[in-house]
């Protein structure tokens, strides 16, 4: 054993790369495709009791009554929790276990996950049971080299947080797991490049916008109101009035892509008209017609003048076009949240970073949001950030996957980053 004890917890995380790979490929057949939230329960236990066996005490919270959840698909959490010798913080790794649908493309097996060329393949690789196991051996490996740890560790895995966390962080949340002085630190390990110390994520409005016609007969459309014309209208308005305005605002917060650092809005689907039977169109003027927009929100601005700006929008086509009539839906809404870059989290992990890997970190925020909201705005806990290993733009992909090295890298700076807090020398 060296006499350093950083090179000790180092050579702890090295000697067990192979077991890392082991535990990541365990993780991801475990086919936790959300929707509809497959698995949970199973992907769940495996956690809970890989780390009952090494001295956490394990929680098991079912989120009843959330969305999705019912007796075939239980919104299952766990949060596992080991007390140091000596009274300190608590440190707490946080790691969703739903995965997004698999999706075409794939050249693997998207659940056998594979590995090959020095990365593990596989829906979740990634986005972010990669992050998930690189924690649980940080932590794993820092129990063992430092003796007489002070200060709390915890391991969550959570559900949910492809469909908003509703089920899982933001569950929890609400009951106190997520709140001081319960835990002090949170570290999501999301995949947002090894060399990255995400602090924030921009704002959500997703909202469903409907135009309302008249139904008549396809060969007289005179005699109706063509509800997929009026929503044509609302189309050209956002291009001629609404995204130049978006594409002139930029934010102060370190998105990535650059792109991100506008406000954006992305028509996600429009739906027209009556079903079509096999072969044949529906003979009529479509009475109905519904637009999902996703608009996404800077920390400058508010959720309110989001919102009223798209209603203003409408009503002037009110006003403006004959017979123009419509409804608007709220879907979700999220406001941004940064967390300090100067914080103790924060700096702990960008100390690690040049550690490990030799240079300085970049401090980012993500163009699209996770679970830090729901620690911030419902736990009430600031001290929060994303750090973790895999590549932002594999996420959700076909042949999504994870590289080893990025892994064992991310197991040290995270190991290195709790240590530092639970000793309180950020």
């Amino acid at each position: 054993m060296s006499s350093d004890p950083t090179e000790n917890l180092f050579k702890a995380i090295d000697a067990r790369r192979d077991e890392l790979v082991e535990l990541t490929r365990a993780l991801i057949r475990f086919p936790t495709v959300n929707p509809p939230g497959e698995a949970y329960r199973p992907c769940a236990e495996f956690i809970g009791e890989r780390l009952r066996a090494r001295g956490f005490a394990v929680d098991y919270v079912h989120a009843a009554g959330t969305p999705g959840d019912d007796e075939r698909h239980p919104r299952i959490n766990v949060i596992a929790r080991r007390a140091g010798a000596a009274p300190g913080p608590c440190v707490h790794f946080n790691s969703h276990i739903d995965v997004v649908q698999t999706g075409g493309g794939w050249t693997l097996d998207p659940f056998a996950a594979v590995v090959k060329d020095g990365r593990v393949y596989g829906r979740g690789a990634c986005d972010m049971k990669g992050g998930l196991a690189a924690s649980i051996i940080a932590v794993e490996a820092l129990i063992e080299s430092a003796q007489g740890l002070p200060g709390t560790l915890e391991i969550s895995g959570t559900v949910d947080e492809e469909s908003g966390g509703y089920g899982g962080v933001h569950y929890l949340a609400e009951r106190g797991w997520f709140s001081p002085p319960r835990v002090d630190h949170v570290i999501i390990p999301e995949p947002l490049n090894v060399d990255r110390v995400c602090i924030g994520h921009r704002g959500v409005w997703w909202a469903e916008i409907e135009t309302h016609g008249r139904m008549a007969h396809g060969s007289m459309p005179f005699l109706g109101d063509c509800a997929v014309r009026h929503m044509h209208a609302v189309v050209e308005r956002f291009e001629r009035d609404l995204y130049p305005q978006l594409a002139a605002r930029r934010t102060d917060m370190p998105v990535v892509p650059a792109g991100a650092r506008h406000s954006t809005l992305n028509i996600n689907s429009i739906h027209g008209g009556q079903a079509e039977a096999p072969g044949y169109p529906a003979p009529l003027v479509p009475d109905s017609c519904r637009m999902v927009i996703d608009r996404r929100v800077l920390i400058e601005e508010s959720i309110d003048s989001v919102k009223a700006e798209v209603r203003e929008l409408l009503e002037r086509l009110v006003e403006e076009r004959a017979g123009f009539r419509y409804s608007i839906r709220d879907i979700f809404e999220v406001r941004p949240t940064m967390a300090d870059r100067n914080g103790l989290v924060a700096r702990s992990t960008a100390a690690a970073i040049r550690r490990v890997l030799g240079r300085d970190p970049e401090f980012i925020c993500s163009p699209g949001t996770y679970d830090q909201k729901h620690i911030d705005r419902v736990g009430k806990l600031r001290d929060c950030i994303a750090y973790g290993p895999g590549i932002l733009d594999l996420a959700h992909q076909p042949d999504e996957y994870v590289l080893i090295e990025d892994m064992v890298n991310s197991a040290k700076v995270m190991a290195l980053a709790a240590r530092s807090l639970l000793y309180g020398i950020a």
